[in-house]
């Protein structure tokens, strides 16, 4: 049966994690919004078995929720391109596991895209468990603000500032070119035409990529009026193989899109 929203979770070993997730997301969200909840486990293979045999009978539980084992971690893109060719549904969510719901996002951002033909995809009003929000919006990559957030610390503070988008007014909507993939909504019809996220990204920057494509086509949107938390944890600047993917996944996007310097 078609469902307005399916949503995607990527997991691997975070089962706790995701569980708050889908309890707050089921907790907020309306039950006259029709969804399907679809989670895709990375990391069965790897964990210890009881727990996942527990995350599996807690999704079983779940009316709306479906229990996908990738056989291997595919990785962030690869993982939400799992269930690409399985979903059947007006809008689709690519949410992370450390996301909590304080509010009925979801309806809020659909109800805001059914008036709005031209988004094509949607960031609502991204906090941190204290309400400060996060800084998720960010203008095009270059690699001079990639080597400043990444080696520099943000050492050139006003470039680094407009990079992140902080003298945007984030009480009302406008064109995101780059939102972070923790929590986006994005039309399902235009998700598969542009067939998912780049499988070639392992992670880290699929999102800039992803996003980079839907506003080649459409519009990527900021929405103040749905609001999520995320418990952002930035594991890349303190882990080599992570830091490592990072590396790769910008040289992979520049190489794709032009070395753009400045």
């Amino acid at each position: 049966m078609s469902v307005v929203l399916s949503i995607c979770i990527v997991v691997y070993e975070n089962y706790e994690e995701a569980k708050k997730a889908i309890n707050s997301m089921e907790k907020c969200t309306s039950h006259d919004l029709k969804k399907k909840i679809y989670v895709v486990d990375n990391g069965a293979n790897v964990s210890e078995k009881t727990l996942v045999e527990d995350f599996k009978m807690y999704i079983r539980n779940i009316r709306d929720a479906e229990y996908i084992d990738a056989g291997e971690n595919l990785g962030f893109g690869k993982g939400h391109n799992k269930i690409l060719n399985c979903i059947d549904s007006e809008y689709h969510a690519i949410v992370n596991p450390d996301i909590l719901f304080c509010e009925d996002a979801f309806s809020k951002i659909v109800n805001w895209m059914n008036q709005h033909n031209e988004i094509g995809m949607t960031i609502p009003l991204i906090t941190d468990e204290n309400g400060n929000r996060q800084d998720v919006y960010r203008k095009e990559l270059t690699l001079f603000d990639m080597f400043n957030r990444m080696f520099l610390k943000g050492l050139f503070k006003r470039r680094f500032n407009e990079h992140i988008m902080r003298n945007m007014d984030y009480t009302r909507p406008f064109q995101v070119p780059f939102g972070q993939g923790s929590f986006l909504v994005i039309r399902t019809k235009l998700f598969k035409n542009l067939g998912g996220f780049d499988d070639n990204f392992f992670m880290y920057v699929e999102d800039a990529d992803l996003c980079k494509r839907v506003n080649q086509v459409s519009k990527l949107m900021y929405y103040p009026k749905a609001k999520v938390i995320h418990r952002w944890e930035r594991g890349s600047h303190s882990n080599k193989t992570l830091f490592k993917y990072h590396v790769e996944s910008t040289k992979y996007y520049f190489k794709k899109w032009g070395w753009k310097i400045v």
